[in-house]
């Protein structure tokens, strides 16, 4: 599909990058810049930089970067244009149709051709279960309590015992075996083929978009896993999408419940409580909670009240504070899940646990304390010295102050004198991680010498204050830059600011692979010198740069001179070099 450059340069600039961002990743301003925890690889320390000025992110840590467009791609897994569209709805632009490449079309038609299969499939699934063949399905929902008409509301259904039912019923509909290995319905091996889900009760997972995009499966009777989740597919990835949240996100609630499994969603929305949410047989990820903090701001964490159940919630608590929610733990005791709770208490003693849920840190300090013996003297020390490490890691002040005199009112202890034993962490650097776990992609840099990196300073430095280029523009062109990637970029920033047109964010559209893209991104992000730094300091960094790069570049000349005139002309340049001082007081606007 093409799509003019003017209107992908217009879609771009009408989608504030940090706003964008912001709704994937929580990012809190440090000076000119926002830094957050990057997306595309584990880390503890925030290392994901993105710049208003520039529209553009870049991560310190693994060297991803790009703009708005490149951030969707990437986090999305979207095409150029898919993103151009999504982020054109976004901003109210509107889109001319325009015919798709072959590409493209191939990777929609996919796309389209999955739903359409995975809602055959769905159908096949529920007309199963509600025959005389899914009696043992319906036998197992009969004892969840789970009526025909919940059934019928969450497409419940049930797979046979026969090896290739839904295999052969798709191919008898006209689907061949090239499309249907892209379902992740069927299994290959050995020259058979097999339908992947055998013998099991199936919850069709539906996207936001009303979608069916994959479904999981419970086994009736022995056999293993338990559960089983659709392969992930060109439709599916289970750490992006949330069972349940194509109900959830229209609930008329602020909130959204997170609990384990299928059958607690269903249990709480049958209940009523609409808003119940599950991740899809693995531990929350940070993507799901992204996702939920599209719809809500409050979380409330509904996981069984085993030990396993109090370390997932324990996660998803911190997972939730990192993304900036707020959450609370609904206790379910003396019952391991909802599902169980609501059928012995009822709807109301569910409601009041949501009304009198937990606030999540006072969980986890309720939960650290459990470990100690706290009329032991030096156990009671210990445990109020992990606590103290743990209010350290707010932020805001009058957080910290709040949870010093909530844990204090709770555990019997001197506000004033657990705020000493916060400070005396504080001071220490009690909280500090080291970032070891952290993934560290693999880069292939240049030879970081002074003058490289004095050419990538000085692009940076134009980068985020354009009237850099007026004072240095008499002393500096294109052709002083001897890096061949660092010479387009230089002209191509050159050229915006001479036309009045500058976006640095634009020039990405000129590289085509994300390679180049990344290296770009990495070009314009070389740290320049301190914020803090004064104004004399800057000048001398300043000048220093220029002077490297000048010089380098009238050292080749130099030596590439076949011609008198020109070598006379060199060594006058290098003699006026050494006169060289630009004052940052004497801009031209």
């Amino acid at each position: 599909m093409y799509i003019s450059d003017d209107i992908v340069e217009e879609v771009r600039s009408r989608n504030d990058i940090v706003d964008v961002i912001s709704s994937y990743v929580k990012l809190e301003k440090k000076g000119g810049s926002y830094f957050g925890l990057c997306p595309f690889h584990n880390e503890k320390s925030g290392s994901f930089s993105v710049s208003r000025s520039k529209q553009m992110f870049y991560c310190f840590g693994c060297q991803e970067g790009g703009n708005v467009f490149s951030f969707l791609m990437k986090y999305e897994g979207l095409s150029f244009t898919e993103t151009v569209k999504s982020l054109a709805d976004r901003a109210g632009v509107d889109i001319p149709d325009f015919e798709m490449n072959s590409e493209e079309k191939k990777r929609q038609d996919l796309k389209k051709t999955l739903y359409e299969i995975n809602t055959i499939a769905a159908k096949y699934f529920h007309s199963f279960l509600e025959s005389e063949q899914g009696a043992k399905g319906l036998e197992y929902f009969d004892k969840r309590e789970l009526d025909k008409q919940t059934r019928t509301n969450f497409g419940l259904g049930m797979s046979g015992m026969k090896s290739d039912g839904l295999y052969r019923y798709l191919k008898g509909l006209g689907y061949n075996d090239d499309i249907l290995k892209e379902t992740g319905l069927v299994t290959y091996k050995d020259g058979h083929v097999y339908d992947y889900f055998r013998n099991r009760v199936m919850f069709p997972i539906i996207n936001i978009s009303n979608k069916v995009i994959g479904f999981g499966g419970r086994v009736m009777g022995e056999g293993e896993p338990k559960y089983l989740n659709t392969k992930e597919t060109a439709v599916f990835d289970k750490g992006r999408n949330l069972f349940g949240l194509n109900f959830a996100k229209n609930a008329k609630t602020n909130n959204i419940i997170i609990c384990e499994g299928y059958m607690d969603v269903i249990a709480m929305h049958k209940a009523g409580f609409t808003q119940a949410v599950a991740s899809l047989g693995t531990a929350l990820t940070p993507q799901q909670v992204m996702l939920i903090k599209r719809f809500v701001k409050d979380v409330l964490i509904c996981y069984d009240s085993d030990g396993p159940g109090v370390k997932a919630a324990v996660k998803a608590i911190n997972m939730c504070r990192e993304a900036g929610l707020r959450s609370k733990v609904i206790n379910m005791q003396p019952y391991k899940d909802a599902d169980e709770f609501i059928k012995a208490m009822g709807c109301d003693a569910f409601r009041e646990r949501i009304e009198n849920a937990e606030n999540s840190f006072m969980f986890e300090v309720r939960k650290i304390s459990e470990g100690y013996n706290l009329k032991d003297p030096d156990e009671n020390m210990a445990f109020f010295a992990e606590v103290a490490k743990k209010i350290i890691t707010f932020k805001e002040e009058i957080e910290r102050n709040n949870y010093i005199e909530a844990v204090a009112g709770a555990y019997r202890i001197d506000k004033g004198q657990l705020a000493r034993l916060v400070a005396k962490y504080a001071y220490s650097g009690a909280n500090t991680e080291n970032d070891t776990g952290s993934y560290r992609k693999p880069v292939v840099r240049d030879k970081d010498d002074g003058i490289k990196k004095a050419q990538r300073m000085l692009l940076t430095w134009i980068c985020e204050d354009p009237n850099i280029y007026r004072l240095i523009k008499p002393h500096i062109s294109v052709e002083d830059f001897t890096v061949d990637t660092y010479q387009k970029v230089a002209a191509k920033i050159f050229a915006q600011i001479e036309s009045d047109s500058f976006s640095p964010a634009r020039i990405l559209n000129d590289f085509e692979s994300e390679e180049e893209q990344n290296l770009v991104v990495a070009i314009l992000n070389t740290n320049v010198i301190d914020e803090e730094a004064g104004q004399k300091d800057r000048e001398k960094a300043l000048n220093e740069a220029v002077v490297m790069i000048k010089r380098n570049s009238l050292d080749n000349k130099s030596r590439n001179a076949t011609d008198i005139t020109v070598l006379q002309k060199v060594i006058e340049e290098q003699r006026e070099l050494t006169k060289l001082h630009i004052s940052l007081t004497q801009r031209k606007q």
